[in-house]
């Protein structure tokens, strides 16, 4: 019997953070929404169409790639019991850059995924959390099938990238290595949380019973 005044397990405070998955087009992004959502992922997919042609200059090799997002891929995932993590996915062409303010506005930090065949779809979405957002945020090489595989080193240097952001690789395809990712993620914002000093907030965490 539970003593007056302690919660009982399903009254255990859980503490919920919105997250930014950002990058080019093509890069992944709803890729891992959809790959550790516990929720079916929602997403604002459309067709890509000839009225793209000149403007979508940023296409991925191989014209595999039919559809885009327009506005947000959203999904959701608990990454402990008592953390339960929303997941939106930023549009990557450069015609709807315009929504990061907003996807970004109360975000805990983002995951910038990289395609190493195509770094310099990487450099709007890097730029973007180093010098418009005081989001904290963490790089991702997403390893593609049948891609070479670089040296991080390597891609740290290509990327111009600052030694204090961590960069790791995944597998947006794979859950556990996306789960791995956002864990990464959560553990640089709570350092990040510890080096700025008691009373100072990286961003709003909302909190259920």
């Amino acid at each position: 019997m539970d003593s007056i005044g302690s919660p009982s397990d399903a009254e255990m405070l859980t503490i919920s953070a919105k997250i930014v998955i950002a990058g080019g087009f093509g890069v992944g992004k709803t890729t891992l929404v959809g790959s550790v959502s516990e929720v079916p992922p929602l997403n604002s997919e459309a067709w890509m169409t000839e009225a793209g042609d000149g403007v979508d200059d940023d296409l991925p090799p191989g014209g595999s790639k039919t559809t885009t997002t327009v506005a947000m891929d959203f999904g959701r995932i608990s990454l402990h019991s008592d953390l339960l993590l929303y997941l939106f996915g930023t549009p990557g062409q450069a015609r709807f850059w315009f929504l990061w303010d907003d996807l970004s506005r109360g975000a805990l930090g983002a995951i910038v995924l990289v395609d190493t065949s195509r770094l310099e779809q990487s450099f709007a979405a890097i730029n973007y959390f180093e010098n418009d957002s005081t989001l904290p945020y963490i790089v991702a090489v997403n390893e593609f099938e049948g891609q070479p595989r670089y040296d991080l080193a390597d891609v740290r240097d290509a990327l111009a990238l600052s030694p204090d952001i961590p960069l790791v690789t995944c597998d947006a395809r794979v859950p556990a290595s996306a789960v791995a990712t956002l864990k990464v993620l959560v553990q640089h914002t709570l350092e990040r949380a510890v080096l700025s000093g008691p009373g100072r907030e990286l961003a709003p965490v909302y909190s259920r019973a």
